[in-house]
C-alpha cells in the first residue's frame, strides 16, 4: 500500500553526522561582495554581501563533499577568507541553490506571499488558496521522505517570513536534511544540518510540525539558528558538484 503523509516511519542517511561531516564554522562572514564580475575596461563590480549570509551555498558545499568518494570533510574552524577556493566554491554553490533563472527564487517569494492556511471555502476548490502548510505537507513532504527513505540528503529552503517586499527574500534559510521520524501521532520530527548553529549543538538541531490538519497554519517548533518562526519549507532544486581541488581556506 502507498504511503500517505501521517504513515509512521523513520530514516537516517548512512554515514552523515552535522557535527562531523557539516561545516565546523558558522555563517558568518565579514563585508565582503559574494562575487566580483571583471569590468571590460578594468576593475570590477561587487554582487551581493557575504555579511548577510551564505546559508544555501553552504548547505550545498556540504552535501557535494558528503556525495564525493574518499574526500574528508572540511576540518577548518573559521570561515575561509575571500581570496580562498572554498570561498569562492561556497558563493558559487550559493548562486547555484537559487537556482537562477528558473523557479528557485519565485517559489521563496511565491511561498512569502501565500497564508499560513488555506483560504477560501472547501466546498469550491477553484476559489481556495492553498496556505503554506498544505504546500509544505501535502505538496513537498512526500517527496522529501521519498528522498529520505531513498538514503539521499535533502537541500531544504526554510520560508520565515509572510512578506510582499523581495528585498525580504534574505530573511529566509537554507538547511539540509539527512533523517526523520514520524509518529503513532502523525507529528514529523526532522534532523537537519544548519549552518547558523555551532558545531558543539550540529546534531540536535531539527524541526517538527503535525502532519494531520495540512489546511490549517502548521505549528512549527525548531531549534534552528534563525530568530523568525518557520512557516513552512520546501525541497530545493539539487544538483552534485564535484568539489575536488576547491576547498582550500
Amino acid at each position: 500500500m502507498a504511503s500517505t503523509a501521517t504513515d509512521e516511519g523513520n530514516a537516517r542517511v548512512a554515514g552523515f553526522t552535522a557535527s562531523v561531516n557539516g561545516f565546523r564554522f558558522l555563517n558568518q562572514f565579514p563585508h565582503e561582495p559574494d562575487l566580483k564580475i571583471p569590468l571590460p575596461r578594468g576593475g570590477s563590480l561587487p554582487i551581493g554581501d557575504a555579511s548577510n549570509g551564505v546559508c544555501g551555498g553552504m548547505v550545498y558545499s556540504v552535501r557535494d563533499v558528503f556525495q564525493t568518494p574518499g574526500l574528508a570533510p572540511v576540518t577548518a574552524t573559521n570561515p575561509p577568507g575571500p581570496d580562498t577556493p572554498l570561498y569562492h566554491y561556497i558563493v558559487g554553490r550559493l548562486i547555484d541553490s537559487f537556482d537562477i533563472p528558473e523557479i528557485g527564487v519565485a517559489r521563496y517569494y511565491e511561498w512569502m506571499l501565500a497564508p499560513n492556511g488555506d483560504r477560501g471555502p472547501a466546498f469550491l476548490p477553484f476559489l481556495r488558496q492553498r496556505g503554506v502548510a498544505w504546500k509544505t505537507i501535502v505538496e513537498q513532504w512526500p517527496s522529501i521522505r521519498g528522498e529520505l527513505d531513498a538514503g539521499h540528503l535533502v537541500c531544504i529552503g526554510l520560508i520565515a517570513i509572510a512578506s510582499a517586499n523581495p528585498a525580504d527574500l534574505g530573511k529566509n534559510h537554507q538547511v539540509l536534511a539527512y533523517g526523520y521520524e514520524v509518529d503513532a501521532d502523525a507529528t514529523l520530527t526532522l534532523h537537519l544540518y544548519d549552518p547558523n548553529t555551532p558545531n558543539y549543538a550540529a546534531d540536535g538541531v531539527k524541526l517538527s510540525l503535525s502532519l494531520s490538519e495540512p489546511t490549517k497554519p502548521a505549528k512549527i517548533t525548531h531549534n534552528v539558528g534563525i530568530e523568525l518562526p518557520i512557516r513552512g519549507f520546501f525541497m530545493t532544486k539539487y544538483t552534485y558538484r564535484d568539489p575536488t581541488g576547491h576547498l582550500g581556506v
